[in-house]
């Protein structure tokens, strides 16, 4: 699913998704696709889920956000080993 259909089926929600389809540049991580997996009204319902989605498989990249957003730009974070100092 695109963005818009996403803001089309659930409007005004927040949904947890897994990007499918996304591109990093200068440290934004661009979500293109998106296969949704929850909705809520509620924003702490949604970082619960997604913290067990993400507890359940770090690897796969789970998102939220709230449907009243106009696109789907995170800030990209680095998740890894720290190199010696």
């Amino acid at each position: 699913m695109q963005w818009k259909e996403v803001q089309e089926r659930f409007p005004n929600e927040w949904v947890v998704f897994e990007a499918t389809k996304a591109y990093s540049r200068e440290g934004q991580r661009y979500i293109e696709e998106m296969a949704v997996i929850d909705s809520f009204d509620d924003s702490t319902k949604a970082l619960k889920r997604y913290g067990e989605l993400h507890q359940e498989d770090p690897r796969r990249e789970y998102c939220f956000f709230h449907t009243s957003r106009p696109e789907v730009v995170a800030r990209e974070r680095y998740v890894g080993m720290r190199g010696p100092r």
